[in-house]
């Protein structure tokens, strides 16, 4: 084999590597935002339950709707979510 062939090869394995490099950093890239996407939802998931959870037990009279009402007046503070409950 002549070195001229040689140095084709090696440039030709050298591309190849470079693409097989970039298609696996798409695909960790994936993977990570998949996992990301996975915990914020499972993150709403719990919020909810709990939410509801909370709204069940002041309607048991398991908690007192005026704790459940200092806890919000606590706790928001953008104008959007005090108003949605009346705080």
């Amino acid at each position: 084999m002549k070195s001229g062939q040689r140095q084709d090869q090696i440039a030709a394995l050298e591309a190849r590597l470079s693409q097989l490099k970039k298609r696996e950093s798409l695909a960790n890239a994936r993977l990570r935002r998949l996992g990301s996407r996975r915990t914020r939802k499972d993150d709403t998931r719990r919020k909810i339950l709990v939410g509801a959870i909370v709204l069940a037990k002041v309607e048991q009279g398991v908690v007192a709707e005026a704790d459940l009402r200092r806890w919000l007046d606590g706790a928001l503070r953008r104008a959007d979510d005090r108003a949605l409950f009346g705080l």
